[in-house]
């Protein structure tokens, strides 16, 4: 999972205890998902077994609602200021950040197994490539260098939760049945893009489009559910289901749709049905989270 998320995960000290959820702060823009039985998973030829991603099993739902969007910079920005959270990242004083991110990547210790990852001091939600890039991200691009525990702080405060696999899933797919992406099985119909994944030679980026990393929440056409990049631009953290919360590990936690970094010439998990499970203190410039509520 080299090119997805890095293989070590900083010390993190324990976070202060946040305020009760204040009235009124659930989010507004939430979309009603019907519920209902689907297919999920997926048996096509890129799957890695180890992922967890097949074999195609029947699934239900029941009805819920769900973000139109990741949580941006400045959602995320409002709740920090609110309660004066400080994130596992902004504690550990590391976050990892893309190489290509870096204006000198070589001064930053290069990942084991992933070396375009790079363990950056002092980067975080706020400082997305470290000291001095307060701004080189838009405010309506996703947070990222969130952990799993940051997104539930998050939750709490606005009175919602995340999404399980199986929400997210169903919600994904936008009322289509078993097709790879969102918005069908073609990846850039007309040529369109729908998604925002690498572009160039992995890990080399083409640097002539307007970003380089994420892209706006609300960047691409949304999908059958009013969705918004449901696949690409960051990971989103998700509960565990059932099953995986009754294995001995404790610190797992699954993230679903694939990120920027996605690319057929090495990884190809932006589909609907593609899923990691990672250390849940991860943080990277490529992790971010939706809400949900009941």
């Amino acid at each position: 999972m080299g090119c997805c998320t890095p293989q070590s995960s900083p010390v993190v000290p324990a976070a202060s205890p946040l305020s009760a959820p204040s009235p009124g702060t659930v989010a507004t823009d939430l979309r009603a998902i019907p519920g209902g039985t689907f297919l999920m998973g997926y048996d096509g030829p890129e799957i890695v077994s180890s992922d967890g991603e097949h074999p195609v099993r029947p699934a239900s739902v029941g009805a819920f609602r769900i973000a139109a969007a990741t949580v941006t910079r400045a959602e995320f920005r409002r709740f920090a200021e609110a309660t004066g959270y400080l994130t596992s990242a902004e504690r550990s004083g590391l976050s990892f950040v893309f190489h290509a991110c870096l204006e000198d990547a070589e001064a930053f210790p290069a990942d084991d197994r992933a070396p375009w990852w790079r363990e950056v001091p002092g980067a975080n939600w706020r400082m997305p490539h470290g000291p001095g890039s307060e701004q080189a991200v838009p405010e309506d691009h996703p947070v990222t260098h969130v952990d799993w525990h940051d997104a539930i702080a998050y939750c709490r405060w606005s009175g919602t939760r995340l999404p399980t696999e199986e929400e997210w899933e169903f919600a994904a797919r936008g009322g289509l049945d078993q097709c790879r992406y969102p918005w069908g099985n073609e990846f850039t119909p007309g040529g369109r893009a729908m998604a925002t994944t690498f572009s160039g030679t992995f890990p080399t980026p083409d640097c002539t489009g307007p970003f380089l990393g994420t892209t706006p929440a609300r960047h691409h056409p949304a999908n059958g559910y009013g969705l918004f990049q449901m696949t690409g631009n960051v990971w989103e953290w998700c509960l565990r289901p059932a099953a995986d919360r009754r294995q001995e590990r404790t610190d797992l936690r699954p993230v679903r749709g694939g990120s920027h970094l996605c690319h057929d010439s090495y990884c190809s998990r932006y589909r609907t049905s593609s899923r990691l499970v990672v250390a849940a203190v991860t943080t990277t410039g490529h992790i971010g989270f939706r809400v949900a509520h009941d």
